[in-house]
Parts: structure tokens; C-alpha cells; sequence
């Protein structure tokens, strides 16, 4: 769960680094990429920043990004678990049978990867997620290093967009 959660565009660009750094990482788990788009600030408006962020993710080195991997949950480790991987999204059906299911599939592809299977899940059930795991395995690494880089976007995407709220900001009742 965030901790920075509709803050507003205007308070995040009038953050103290440090804070802004802080706020950033809870969105991806690298301090690396939260220090660049940290330092790129102010954003005159969200798009602004979304772009940013995408262009940071794709520049990060292949190190920083298994850092970044590190962060994320393992797939169907516990229900419930799958809801930091984007937030509120899970998974429908997080019975003990599907995430025993979920689990394996993600420990193989661990296995044939070095890295952990991430997915933006906004409205995925498990045999769906299930399906993208099968499919992806047969990417070679370079093709799987690029979509695992686009759901993490989809991901980053996401948790940003809880962390500054809607781009008019909240009206103050």
C-alpha cells in the first residue's frame, strides 16, 4: 500500500528531494530510477511525468532492473499477495488451488528467467495470468526483458496515478 496517495501534481513538485525520492520508490522499488525522475521535477502536468517515468524505466541498466525486480512479491505466494503488484488489481479467483497453480508457474519461470514474473493484473484471473506465464516462456531472454519492462510501466503507471490523484487535483470540502 502506498503511503503518499493523492498528493497532487503541485505537492509533489514542491516536495523536498528526499521526500520526492521516498514517494517515488513506493511507486517502483528503485531508488535509481526514483532519484531521475526526482530530480526532473517540476511536471507541468501528469502526462508529463508518466513519460518521464516510462523513459527512466527503459534507460535503467539491466542490473538496476533486477534490483527493481526484487521488490515485487512473488506470484501467489499468500492470497491477497498479488494486490501490490498493481495496487487494488488482483487477481478474481484467489482460491488456495489457483494460487498453488500460480505459484508453480511463477517458480518456473523464476527458474528459466533469473527474474520474477510481473504483470500489471487489473482485471486478470488466475487462468489468464496462468496463460501469459505459459506464453511468455517461450520468449528468449532479450524479448522477455522488454515486456517484463512494459509491465512494469503498466505497474509504475498505475501506482503513480494513486500516489498524485486525479490531474485537477481533490477539491478541498
Amino acid at each position: 500500500m502506498l503511503m503518499h496517495q493523492g498528493i497532487g501534481r503541485d505537492t509533489f513538485n514542491q516536495m523536498p528531494d528526499t521526500k520526492a525520492v521516498h514517494a517515488l520508490y513506493e511507486c517502483c522499488g528503485s531508488v535509481t530510477w526514483a532519484r531521475k525522475i526526482a530530480a526532473t521535477r517540476p511536471f507541468a502536468d501528469h502526462d508529463s511525468l508518466f513519460r518521464c517515468a516510462d523513459n527512466e524505466l527503459f534507460a535503467l541498466s539491466e542490473q538496476s532492473l533486477d534490483e527493481m525486480l526484487t521488490a515485487y512479491p512473488p506470484l501467489g505466494k499468500r492470497p491477497g499477495s498479488v494486490r501490490s503488484h498493481a495496487e487494488q488489481c488482483a487477481i478474481r479467483d484467489e482460491t488456495p488451488g489457483m494460487m498453488a497453480a500460480l505459484r508453480a508457474a511463477a517458480h518456473r519461470y523464476e527458474h528459466h528467467f533469473g527474474h520474477r514474473f510481473v504483470m500489471h493484473l487489473c482485471g486478470q484471473d488466475g487462468a489468464s495470468v496462468l496463460r501469459a506465464i505459459s506464453d511468455r516462456m517461450h520468449h528468449d531472454a532479450d524479448t522477455e526483458r522488454k515486456v517484463t519492462r512494459n509491465e512494469l510501466a503498466k505497474i509504475n503507471r498505475t501506482r503513480l496515478e494513486r500516489m498524485l490523484g486525479p490531474e485537477g487535483g481533490y477539491d478541498n470540502w
